[in-house]
């Protein structure tokens, strides 16, 4: 039994591995095929390993694995050795791949746009599986992380996105290009968007709250023709103190017609609620144990 945990752990642990390291390729194809050769900042490490490369011609992959060395000593002490592991290989992988990419003479576009749009897209794909892969690039995905231990109910890439807005603003005022920071700032809206779809996938959940005079037979119609759950919370009315059972359902994008019929059958007058649902885990979505 114990020699099948371990078995399956080692499987676990080298399937991440795998992943890393394609994750790792994708953010350094985007990095150094489009955005590098636009002078488009990536923000974060690489940011400012760009903005020592241009001021000294120093690779930007070795100036990235020394500034990672502080902030690895840092996770190893909050996040434990796997971590640590898991970090290490997508920081070296990926300042590996952007010197070795650089040393192709491939050149994609030279349009400041394209660049930013595609480099944005790869880039932040590449990002998003490392991190599904529970590693980062290093440098400040691990303060992001840290951060996002704390502060739950803000998106692991908004704190990213932060980090790089102030990297981009000081390439721009240092090398004078203001222009080509603003394409920066598309080029990171655009990853952090693809960070989210990978990590957490398209919004395709709805949270419904209804307000009915007939609880009981819309709820009776969602578990019948939803195949959903609802549980009843207590409300009352601000205006006229009636007591009232309000549904909330969790459903899928596509049963949201289906939802407005049954319950235009059971109360015409109901109050019905609906709002996106980024992360839903439990019995017909996410397994609460996939993270």
């Amino acid at each position: 039994m114990r020699e099948g945990i371990h078995k399956t752990n080692l499987k676990s642990f080298l399937l991440n591995e795998l992943l890393i390291v394609v994750g790792a390729a994708l953010y350094a194809a985007g990095f150094r095929f489009f955005m590098y050769p636009n002078d488009i900042s990536t923000g974060g490490i690489t940011g400012i390993s760009m903005i020592i490369n241009h001021l000294s011609g120093l690779p930007v992959g070795v100036m990235t694995i020394v500034l990672n060395i502080p902030l690895f000593l840092f996770s190893w002490k909050k996040f434990g050795t796997g971590f640590l592991l898991r970090s290490l290989t997508g920081m070296v992988m990926s300042s590996v791949f952007v010197d070795f990419f650089s040393t192709l003479n491939v050149e994609i576009t030279g349009e400041p746009l394209l660049g930013a749009v595609y480099g944005g897209a790869i880039y932040g794909v590449g990002l998003g599986i490392v991190y599904h892969a529970n590693g980062t690039t290093g440098g400040t995905d691990i303060v992001a992380k840290f951060l996002r231990h704390r502060y739950q109910h803000i998106n692991f890439s908004t704190f990213i996105l932060l980090s790089d807005i102030a990297v981009i603003f000081s390439f721009a005022v240092i090398f004078g290009l203001y222009e080509r920071s603003m394409y920066a700032i598309i080029a990171m809206f655009i990853s952090s968007r693809a960070v989210d779809l990978i990590l957490y996938g398209a919004v395709n959940s709805k949270v419904c709250y209804i307000i009915t005079s007939a609880p009981d037979e819309i709820k009776c119609a969602i578990l019948e023709r939803l195949d959903r759950g609802v549980t009843f919370l207590h409300g009352q009315g601000g205006y006229s103190g009636e007591e009232k059972r309000v549904i909330l359902c969790v459903i899928k994008q596509a049963q949201i017609v289906t939802l407005k019929r049954l319950v235009k059958d059971c109360d015409e007058h109901a109050f019905v609620i609906v709002s996106d649902s980024r992360e839903v885990f439990g019995e017909g979505f996410t397994y609460i144990g996939s993270d």
